[in-house]
């Protein structure tokens, strides 16, 4: 039993660095957590780069000592390489998924389709910061800049600023309300308005500079 425990130790302690990289990845992105199974094989596939960068790390400070002594190699080093390790693969891997630039190389050589994020919803609110107009489910419709959304399409709630209710072609401002929160669950779809109103800022800007 003893043996059991120990060896139960053993294998946790060999796969915490990939659990660690899993962990900031997770923290750092909208990507829902898998279930249990999924996770020990992520922490597997982790444990693995993580072990190949330690070796390549020992390595290079093997060598560096042969040049110049620094001191020998001893088991909190490995400690530390595989710890600094495993959060700078997780942070690295949390950076290429929220801004897509890995997936748009390998776009463009035709391996794959797909993009970096978690959802369609998800990219779309990414890449088209611009005004929107939430159709409510009672019929209403909500114009506003959105502050905050759902990573996920259904849970979570809209913070709008500057709101304003539409009544057919008429825009009717909620006067005194900072912002305003709506359940998604409360919408039916989401419109992404044209960004007219950069085109309105910039000529604003180059009559208060003329004047």
């Amino acid at each position: 039993m003893d043996s059991i425990s120990q060896n139960v130790v053993t294998i946790l302690q060999y796969l915490l660095p990939g659990f660690l990289a899993a962990w900031v990845f997770y923290g750092f992105t909208s990507y829902p957590k898998p279930s249990q199974f999924e996770r020990v094989i992520q922490a597997l596939i982790f444990t693995l780069i993580i072990q190949a960068a330690v070796f390549v790390e020992k390595a290079i400070f093997l060598k560096i000592g042969v040049l110049c002594n620094i001191g020998k190699w001893h088991g909190q080093y490995e400690i530390l390489c595989s710890t600094l390790s495993a959060i700078f693969l997780g942070t690295l891997f949390s950076y290429f998924s929220n801004n897509d630039k890995f997936h748009k190389v390998i776009r463009k050589i035709g391996i794959s389709r797909e993009t970096s994020f978690p959802s369609e919803w998800f990219g779309t609110f990414l890449k088209n910061v611009t005004y929107i107009v939430l159709h409510l489910k009672d019929g209403r419709r909500l114009y506003g800049w959105p502050i905050e959304w759902p990573s996920v399409p259904d849970r979570g709630h809209f913070l709008l600023v500057q709101a304003s209710w539409l009544k057919d072609t008429e825009e009717l401002p909620i006067k005194g309300v900072e912002s305003i929160l709506i359940d998604v669950r409360d919408v039916r779809w989401v419109e992404f308005m044209e960004k007219t109103w950069e085109a309105q800022n910039g000529k604003e800007k180059l009559k208060s500079a003329a004047t």
